[in-house]
């Protein structure tokens, strides 16, 4: 496996050789990279960073490493010890710092890890300034400090300062969720959400019933939470009775739901649900990525506000919600960008307003779910043999739909505004592949939309 650097940072796995893996020496080039950045931005100032991690095997191994770089560059270390990517995040803004580094390969398996930079308003590096740090890391052209100019590492834990400030938000109704008595099974996939998250449960009155939540690292079972994962969850929560299930994936940014019967909220509701309960507090729009379902436009539609699309990649998504002012906004992955505490995904917030509104309609969890704007995704991956024809596929598609006034910004997006329908066709930048995302009312629609544009595709390569 190629070691992988993009806007979500750099990943590998840990075992392997440099450059198919993430090493020791990577961790040291690419951190010393980040130091060298940031004395570029900020010249001759004695700068601070926060270092947090998920809980995998691999953590206390890079969190060393990555410190001690930082250190030897003559950069003070917050290290706030096991923390999720959210409270990391809040952690750059409550300390004032001027950066951070999340050390979690979020979803993956247990055997990768990544690290995650931040710039000074806890969010991930632009594309620009992510590209400027990877010419850096290869050009090699670090300054390490002497022994009079070494960093200060000081130790802090911030989950309840971060939990505090979600309790705290106007729209996070306490007292609504403590009367509705909820219980609730948590899949914590034995990370740092385990002992985190029942803390904010405790908090909101809920009684929490808790499945994968020692912070071991030792997952129980794939960490990314789609249904297939999370059979356990789905089940304790019917023997149990729980009006719902929670599932968190190692870092605690995404977050997705189960009903009380034992069936998936589903992922992209997550976004959906917390959002309708948002845009009914608070006026103003709403950005996803280009991949998320569109009932996310059709609730903000219904709100009299204005939906904007951003490309894949968390930091596209909150780029746009800057440009915008946007109220919410995230990812069909279960990811909730609430501005008014943070831009970043964060699976707390989410839990507290998606009970918050769960108390305020008083309905289950099913009832909930259906009382949405219903759209099904079929998602394909389509082989190409040549990467360099994929730009070429891209154009052709788009030129052959421009009646439909495609967008280009992340491959091709196509929406079929009377069908209630779109597809969306972009390339991997991992493997030489294209990606198709189709959605409609209906999983037939959604499949059927599928087969006609993999049709489309098909010819283009074989004429």
């Amino acid at each position: 496996m190629t070691l992988i650097k993009s806007i979500s940072g750099i990943r590998g796995t840990i075992g392997g050789n440099a450059g198919d893996a993430l090493t020791p020496i990577d961790i040291v080039k690419f951190t010393a990279a980040y130091c060298t950045r940031l004395k570029d931005i900020y010249p001759g100032r004695r700068c601070k960073v926060v270092v947090g991690r998920d809980a995998r095997l691999s953590g206390t191994m890079v969190r060393n490493i990555v410190c001690g770089t930082l250190l030897s560059c003559g950069v003070d270390v917050v290290d706030a010890g096991a923390a999720s990517t959210p409270t990391t995040e809040m952690a750059v803004i409550l300390e004032k710092a001027d950066g951070g580094i999340i050390l979690t390969a979020s979803h993956n398996p247990r055997q990768w890890n990544a690290l995650k930079l931040l710039n000074e308003r806890g969010e991930f590096l632009t594309a620009e300034d992510g590209a400027k740090l990877l010419e850096t890391a290869e050009k090699e052209d670090f300054e390490f400090v002497d022994v009079d100019k070494l960093g200060k590492l000081t130790l802090k834990d911030f989950t309840m300062a971060h939990i505090e400030a979600v309790l705290a938000d106007s729209l996070v109704d306490v007292p609504a969720i403590r009367n509705a008595g909820f219980k609730v099974v948590l899949d914590a996939i034995n990370s740092v959400g385990g002992p985190t998250m029942p803390l904010l449960l405790e908090k909101l009155g809920v009684e929490c019933i808790k499945l994968n939540c020692e912070p071991t690292g030792d997952f129980a079972h794939n960490p990314e939470p789609l249904p297939a994962n999370l059979t356990d969850l789905s089940n304790l929560v019917k023997e149990s009775g729980a009006d719902l299930g929670i599932s968190v994936d190692p870092d605690v940014d995404r977050l997705a739901f189960i009903c009380q019967d034992g069936t998936p909220f589903g992922e992209e509701y997550t976004l959906v649900s917390v959002a309708s309960y948002v845009l009914e507090n608070k006026k103003g729009p709403t950005v996803s990525n280009m991949s998320s379902t569109r009932a996310l436009k059709d609730v903000t539609a219904q709100a009299g506000q204005e939906y904007y699309p951003a490309a894949v990649g968390e930091v596209n998504v909150t780029t746009k919600m800057h440009q915008v002012g946007a109220v919410i906004g995230g990812e069909g992955n279960g990811g909730v960008i609430y501005p008014a505490l943070h831009h970043g995904r964060d699976a707390y917030m989410g839990v507290a307003l998606f009970l918050s509104n769960l108390a305020h309609k008083g309905l289950k969890m099913t009832e909930l779910r259906d009382s949405y704007p219903q759209y099904f995704i079929s998602k394909n991956r389509i082989e190409v043999s040549d990467s360099a024809l994929v730009e070429n596929i891209l154009a052709k598609v788009a030129e052959k739909f421009s009646d439909f006034k495609p967008l280009t910004i992340d491959g091709v997006k196509v929406d079929f505004e009377d069908e209630k329908s779109w597809f969306q066709l972009r390339k991997s930048n991992t493997e030489p592949i294209i990606r198709l995302y189709c959605e409609a009312p209906s999983r037939t629609l959604a499949e059927d939309l599928a087969s006609r544009i993999m049709k489309a595709v098909n010819d283009i390569i074989n004429a």
